[in-house]
């Protein structure tokens, strides 16, 4: 899908948000990163105030992929940091979207690579690499599953179970 917007998709799919098919997230992320606009396959992870997990994936090939990472909406810690945001822009992730706090942002901002959290955290998460992949996720009350679809541009993140077309 280029170049059109969440909110011309929205207007265009009436029919895919009542049905659920096409979710869009609360407003509650900070855009970071120089890659605002990004889209891609989601990959899931749950994790809580840990980011063994996180980095696991990031040093994976990303292939276009979307990391969204239920951090619980934790504000204690950061769970992601400029290191693994730097080895995921070199590794072909299309983005991160993570459900609790990042750090390193002037780093990130530097990275071309689209990041979305909750906010910034000086202090780093524990490493004990704890956490669930590929399970299906609750952000801001909007199931999320693997292999679904993430959307986001300035206006916002949306959420489809399919792969969108133009």
């Amino acid at each position: 899908m280029a170049l059109v917007t969440t909110a011309e998709v929205c207007d265009a799919n009436p029919q895919l948000l009542v049905s659920g098919e096409l979710r869009a997230l609360q407003p509650i992320f900070q855009i970071y990163g120089r890659r605002q606009v990004f889209s891609g396959p989601i990959v899931t992870l749950k994790v809580f105030e840990d980011n063994v997990l996180v980095r696991e994936f990031l040093e994976e090939k990303g292939n276009g992929r979307v990391l969204v990472v239920d951090g619980g909406a934790s504000l204690r810690c950061a769970i992601l940091g400029g290191n693994p945001v730097v080895q995921a822009q070199n590794n072909g992730w299309a983005g991160i979207v993570v459900n609790g706090c990042i750090r390193d942002v002037d780093e990130i901002n530097g990275c071309d690579i689209g990041v979305r959290a909750l906010a910034s955290h000086p202090m780093k998460a524990n490493k004990k690499g704890i956490g669930e992949k590929h399970v299906p996720i609750t952000i801001g009350g909007t199931r999320i599953c693997d292999g679904e679809w993430l959307y986001t541009d300035t206006d916002g993140i949306l959420i489809s179970r399919t792969e969108l077309s133009a």
